[in-house]
């Protein structure tokens, strides 16, 4: 499959249901595809290969773990050159309480989504860590009150495919 390539509905469907649920076995999602087991098993691996599907995880609750506090810091670098976005992107990526990084064209060069126990919590990580990161030159924190959608968290809905 080529990335020029279309799905075809059945992909999609494919995807959707895997999506939804990704510990689908098989039998089961020819099922639901309409589809018997041996083409369906050559669609999924053929869009392995391809890259749409990267993979399979547990969604893990933070909430259980004493994570649930979500904080995003836009942070402006000192420097952009290409020697200090690597600099902070390899340092960022050795912080497990950084979710997400996001390089942002605006007037702040990062987005991170930051979890951690509580804002005490993310006090200490922002004035040991964050602002220890390389070249960072000013950072803003915006705490979230409430997650209302996550992909990554909650069921995909119907309408993403």
């Amino acid at each position: 499959m080529t990335d020029i390539e279309r799905l075809d509905r059945i992909d999609e469907r494919i995807l959707k249901e895997l999506s939804a649920d990704g510990r689908l076995s098989i039998a089961a999602l020819a099922r639901r595809v309409n589809l018997s087991k041996t083409p369906c098993q050559a669609r999924v691996k053929r869009l392995e290969q391809a890259g749409y599907i990267l993979g399979y995880r547990a969604i893990i609750n933070p909430e259980k773990l004493d994570r649930a506090h979500i904080a995003f810091v836009e942070v402006k670098l000192t420097d952009t050159r290409a020697g200090a976005l690597d600099a902070f992107n390899k340092a960022v990526m050795k912080m497990p309480e950084i979710e997400q990084c996001n390089m942002i064209a605006g007037s702040f060069d990062y987005l991170l989504r930051v979890r951690t126990r509580d804002i005490a919590d993310y006090r200490a990580v922002l004035g040991e860590k964050i602002s220890a990161l390389p070249h960072v030159a000013h950072t803003s924190t915006y705490v979230s009150m409430e997650n209302v959608k996550d992909v990554d968290h909650d069921a995909v809905g119907p309408d993403v495919l």
